[in-house]
């Protein structure tokens, strides 16, 4: 037993959908590859494109990092014991202490 022809109505119908849902698509892929290169991009990196990290970095006996954040040229870390340690961004030297009170 064969179907019955679709109305005319349908075939333009259907076709419509199937160029909105490609569009869609192509949208949806074209905002995913822009939001990872904006991300790639606007990532911090020094004037040669490497990160500004420091080979090795000493914290005082007994501290234990709990968060760390890094700025152009200087690297924070947050011990338990409530310090905020900031060093140099190249050499991994203790620039500064401050005290959370």
């Amino acid at each position: 037993m064969q179907d019955a022809p679709a109305p005319d109505g349908q075939d333009s119908t259907l076709r419509f959908l199937r160029i909105l849902v490609t569009s869609l698509t192509v949208t949806m892929i074209a905002g995913l590859i822009t939001v990872v290169a904006v991300f790639v991009i606007r990532f911090p990196s020094d004037n040669d494109g490497t990160l500004i990290v420091p080979d090795k970095i000493t914290l005082p006996d007994g501290a234990q990092a709990t968060a760390v954040t890094q700025g152009k040229g200087w690297v924070a870390i947050v011990t338990d014991s409530g310090k905020i340690l900031v060093y140099d961004g190249r050499t991994g030297a203790l620039r500064d202490t401050f005290t959370v009170k």
